[in-house]
This record gives C-alpha cells, structure tokens and sequence, in this order.
C-alpha cells in the first residue's frame, strides 16, 4: 500500500487529494480522485478518492484481520477510544464545521449543531455505551429427572456479542451525524468497520476518521478497526456489501438501494439495519387554539428549511381537518415565503441549496409533476434569481395545495423542500390518509385533545410519532415500519443492532 500521513483539523482544501484510509494506513486510491463541488457556489471544495473493488477487498479483510484483536479489547479500552475521539472532534469543531458547510450546503448553525456537534455527542454517548452491561440473568429452569439425565437445576443468562465486520453505508444528507450513529455503536460493541461514505461530501468523512485514527492509535489498537473507501461507482458499496468478510451491513439511503442491498445480504444471511425513505404525515386537527396552529405551522416549516428538505423524517404530507385547511395553507404559505434562502455562510440565511444539479432537476421535475397532476402551487418552487443565488443548486421552498392521495408527489418521497397539503373529515379518515403510504418511518399529531393525540398516534403504521412536536429524544428507538427500513437503533437501542445474542447455559 501507499501510505502517508494525513494533516489533522484542515478545513477544505481544493488542492489536497484524499486517501483511502484501509489498514490503519493512509492509501492513494487505484482509480483516482472525483471532484467535490460546494453546493452554494459551484466551486470544488476537494478531491475525494475513487477505491477500486480490490481495494475495498483489502478494506474488508484488514477489518475482518482486526476484529479478533479488538472484539477482545476491554469496554474500557473502546470508551477511552470513542471519548478521546469526541473530544477531538469538538476541539476541531471550526474547521470541520467548515468543511461540513461546504461540502453539503448547511447552513453555518446546522454545520456546527447538528453535523459536527452532533457526531461529538454521539461518540460521547456511546464511550459510555461501551460500558453498559452485556449480560442479562435468566430464572433458573428446575428440570426433572428423565431421559437426559438427573433432575437439576438449569442456570441461563443471554449475553449480547459483537457481529463481527460492519459496512457502513452512509447518506449525504449528513456527513457527520449519520456516520458516527453507525460507526460509534459498532465500535462500542466490539465490531470492527468498513465505511463507504456518500459521493457527494465524503471529505468530512475522512476527517471524522482521521480524528478516529488518531484515539484508536493512542490506545494501541490495532490497524484495520476503521476503513474508510469511496467512490462515485454503485461497484463500491456493492462490494463492501457482498465481500465474504463483512457480517452485516448498516445502510442510510434510497429504499431502492436498501431492497438491493437486501437482496444481496439475503443471499449469505447477513445482519442488516436499514434507515430507508420516509413520507412523514402530519395530521392537524380543528381542535387547535391559535398558538397550537402557529406550532403546527412552525413544526410543518422546518421541511422546507431544515437541509432544504433533504431529511427522511421530514413531514411532507401535511393532512389537515377540512375547517382548519384554509388557514393553514395560509400560514404555511406566508412562512414559506419569509424563509431567507441563499447562501448558507450568511447569518440570516435559512435555506441553503440542495446536495447537487441532479438532484435539483429531480426537485423540480416533481414540480413539474405536480402541477400537471392537478395540484395547485400555492408558492415556490422556482430558481431564486438573486445575486447571491446565481450560482449553486437552490430551489424555492413549494407548497402544494387542492393534493388528493393518489397523486405521485403525495406518494413518492421527494427528498427536497416540498410539503403537500390533502383536506380531511374526521378521525377515521385521516388515520385511513395517513396509513395509505409505502413509507412508515415517522408521523406527527397535531391536536388540543392530547387523549385523541396519542390515540391517533398508537394506530399510525410508523416507526414513530411526535405529538404536538418534530422533537426527537435521543434515547428513543429509531427506525421504519413498512419500506422505511429494517431494525432499530439510537440510545442502547444502536448497540443491540450492532450484536448478536448468545444464550450460555449451566447446571448447578
């Protein structure tokens, strides 16, 4: 391998050209580098590596090499690792913040909070993850004399193991948050990684490792507990995925790639956990008093500013009682168009651009979409003409109005900043609106009857429900229901994805 070094705390750097990090060694990949744009502006923020499938071979094998050594590491040891790695990505929090901006487009407080602050605090969270207990006691079993020997008693307890060699699959939506949920459990069970980062911003991948490296070095762990390959090519992640040494597969993305991915992963039974797409329902009831409604609309709103849309638990589908519809559309419409957007640098922006020109033509052919459905654009939509916006991939946050259930831009998820708005009668029928999706990942109630509230949430077919909130509680289980994805994780939840269980038994 060709190795070499990596500078520590760099923001971006359009001239440096990433390596491949496999085997505890900094590698220049087989085929090249692949431009990094700054969804803002246009301008190449870096050059990211382009692995070949024997790399990622080789990726796979120096994990499965590691594994052994690491999954036999004290929980003290992987605390001290995954602590020391916190610490310094909150020391480095400037420029990787930085970077993080110009690589996916965020706005600077969402960079700084909720990219890098967040992958801090998750691998805070699970230093001390590392160090919950694994074995859970069962009732001693009293068996009676018989064909398999004497009476005795029969001790038991269930003990969560490591799986052995995860792929990380993650999304660009964000480059920091969502690799450390993956990477920080797996590491606190024992399991060792391989990391394919999403084409679009993997630089702040890198550093991530790049900090991760650096504690796992101090700790004198061996090489190969963290990989990192990427690449533009389907061929990357599809080899992490089908290499006889990875154990399980832990995807962030389409859930097209996720049925694919599962297919693959069917084939030699591995463990897999999938966060897939989501058409998040939010469902307003009339019985709102004036501030309710302002939540509502508020809550709704973050869709078209929060990543510009490009988050799966955002709540598209907007199905509101028929005497609140008006007013709703209403507020929502002056909320949308209030919304600053331009660049993500300048303090009063609100909505940044979206992740790439490809994925703005997808935005906008549903806007097309729409409107020839029969859907009225309330407003948005449009590329913004300003100075500011002349370059980079920006669309206009849209509302659809006059929507009914069977039209594709209620039913497909659209990844940007597009809410449509369905009318409702009663209770029953916006349970029946809410439920008729392929998605379940999460719904949200709105409602001054917090008893109708949590009634109507117990009979969503999602994942997850927030009354009167878009909050999350950090400890509370994550996932889908339906082709939202595969399996649970967040909180303690996370570390019993990345296990198996063993049962060990005795006589006493």
């Amino acid at each position: 391998m060709n190795a070499g070094k990596s500078p520590t705390g760099r923001s971006a750097d359009p001239d440096r050209t990433e390596r491949l990090l496999i085997g505890g060694e900094w590698t220049a990949p087989d085929g090249g580098h692949h431009d990094v744009l700054d969804p803002a502006t246009e301008e190449i923020v870096g050059r990211a590596p382009e692995a070949s499938t024997a790399q990622v071979r080789a990726a796979t094998e120096a994990a499965r090499a590691a594994f052994g050594p690491w999954s036999r590491t004290t929980p003290e040891l992987r605390a001290r690792v995954l602590d020391h790695t916190a610490r310094l990505l909150r020391d480095r929090l400037a420029p990787y913040a930085e970077l993080a901006q110009r690589e996916s487009g965020a706005t600077t407080a969402t960079a700084r909070g909720m990219q890098v602050g967040v992958a801090a605090a998750r691998f805070a969270r699970y230093a001390r993850g590392a160090l919950e207990p694994v074995e859970t006691p069962l009732p001693p079993q009293v068996n009676p004399a018989g064909p398999m020997g004497k009476a005795a008693v029969i001790g038991a307890y269930a003990a969560r193991r490591p799986v052995g060699v995860v792929a990380c699959i993650t999304s660009y939506n964000n480059p920091w948050a969502n690799p450390a949920g993956k990477i920080a459990p797996a590491l606190a069970m024992g399991n060792t990684v391989v990391v394919k980062p999403a084409p679009q911003d993997p630089l702040s991948v890198y550093r991530m490792a790049e900090a991760l490296q650096e504690a796992l070095e101090e700790a004198g762990a061996p090489p190969g507990v963290v990989n990192v390959v990427s690449g533009t090519s389907a061929e990357v992640g599809a080899a992490a995925v089908a290499a006889p040494e990875t154990d399980m597969v832990s995807f962030t993305g389409s859930t097209a790639v996720g049925r694919a991915i599962a297919e693959e992963c069917g084939r030699s039974m591995k463990r897999q956990l999938m966060e897939l797409g989501g058409k998040g329902a939010a469902l307003v009831f009339d019985d709102l008093d004036d501030a309710g409604l302002n939540a509502a609309v508020a809550g709704i709103g973050t869709t078209f500013s929060f990543y510009s849309g490009q988050i799966c638990t955002a709540p598209t589908r907007v199905l509101v009682q028929r005497p609140l519809h008006d007013r709703l559309v209403e507020r929502l419409t002056h909320y949308a168009r209030r919304l600053p957007l331009g660049d993500p640098r300048a303090r009063s922006t609100v909505v940044g651009p979206v992740i790439s020109a490809a994925h703005r033509d997808r935005v906008e052919s549903y806007l097309d979409l729409g409107r020839a459905e029969g859907a009225r654009l309330v407003t948005g939509g449009r590329r913004p003409d300003g100075p500011d916006t002349a370059r980079g991939f920006y669309v206009a946050p849209a509302l659809f109005a006059d929507c009914t259930s069977g039209m594709r831009i209620v039913r497909e998820e659209i990844f940007g900043p597009v809410v449509v708005v369905l009318p409702f009668d009663d209770e029953e029928e916006a349970v029946a609106l809410a439920n008729d999706s392929d998605y379940g990942l999460l719904d949200y109630v709105w409602s001054g009857d917090v008893a109708r509230a949590f009634r109507v949430a117990a009979r969503l077919r999602a994942g997850g429900v927030g009354v009167n909130t878009i909050g999350r509680n950090m400890e509370a289980p994550f996932g889908g229901f339906k082709q939202s994805g595969v399996g649970r994780d967040v909180g303690s939840y996370a570390l019993h994805a990345y296990s198996e269980v063993q049962s060990v038994v005795w006589t006493g």
